[in-house]
């Protein structure tokens, strides 16, 4: 068995605490494994492990094929015998990354999301991690003037910047790439997902041979609700400074 030791500290918290928050969610959701199907269900439900996003977590009813799962026989330790780990086999792949819940959390098992080749809401990919859906993005094209410094270079200055506001984090400027300073730009190799944009690629900043690595990100092909900042540059508020119409944003 691969090192599952987060799973079993997660098993241990939920059999003993419970979820942070569980609702009922009526989206489709579906999940491949190895060219198939192995979930498919109008009865997941959307589980916080914690306050920052959900989890989805699904009926035994919503394996395509029961017999590809198999519980195993232990329970795991310190879950009064109410969490076991499950072995998923298709083909030649298998993944024991799942929890299977008895007698508590609704019966309720636990695919775990990087486990499995990709997951649908309808017939929509999710990356990353599910949507909270008590979460939401605006995108928002802006005239104030944007300027992007570091060391006392000025990597990027636009006064056509969009505004990223997504719910519960600071705002982040996505700047046309005819703004940026390239010659400071290195490319990376970096890539991330995200439910709300899609996969984000990065590029190192390096400034009098200093190197900062993954400053600065981009969405080549954006979800939908993201698609205005397809190819726009963001740099990472937190590592550079910003300047909004010349007042000076905390870092």
């Amino acid at each position: 068995m691969a090192n599952n030791s987060d799973l079993v500290r997660l098993a241990q918290k939920l059999a003993s605490k419970g979820p942070y928050k569980v609702e009922h969610t009526a989206r489709r959701v579906r999940a491949l494994f190895n060219g198939k199907y192995v979930i498919d269900t109008i009865q997941a439900y959307h589980v916080w492990e914690h306050p920052n996003f959900p989890q989805f977590y699904v009926p035994s009813s919503a394996i395509v094929n029961a017999t590809d799962l198999r519980m195993s026989h232990s329970a795991i330790e310190g879950t009064d015998s109410h969490v076991h780990f499950g072995t998923l086999t298709i083909g030649r792949h298998s993944t024991d990354r799942i929890l299977i819940f008895k007698n508590t959390m609704n019966n309720l098992i636990k695919f775990d999301f990087h486990a499995m080749d990709q997951w649908f809401e309808e017939d929509v990919p999710v990356y990353g991690h599910p949507k909270d859906p008590y979460k939401r993005i605006d995108i928002l094209h802006s005239t104030r003037n944007v300027k992007v410094g570091i060391d006392g270079v000025t990597l990027a200055e636009s006064s056509s910047p969009s505004f990223l506001l997504e719910t519960t984090l600071r705002t982040r400027h996505y700047l046309p790439p005819t703004s940026v300073n390239w010659e400071y730009l290195r490319k990376s190799d970096t890539e991330t997902l995200c439910p709300y944009k899609g996969r984000a690629n990065y590029y190192h900043v390096v400034v009098d041979g200093r190197e900062y690595r993954d400053l600065v990100w981009y969405y080549r092909y954006p979800t939908s609700e993201s698609a205005p900042i397809a190819g726009y540059m963001c740099f990472y508020n937190e590592k550079v400074d910003v300047w909004v119409d010349g007042n000076k944003e905390q870092r």
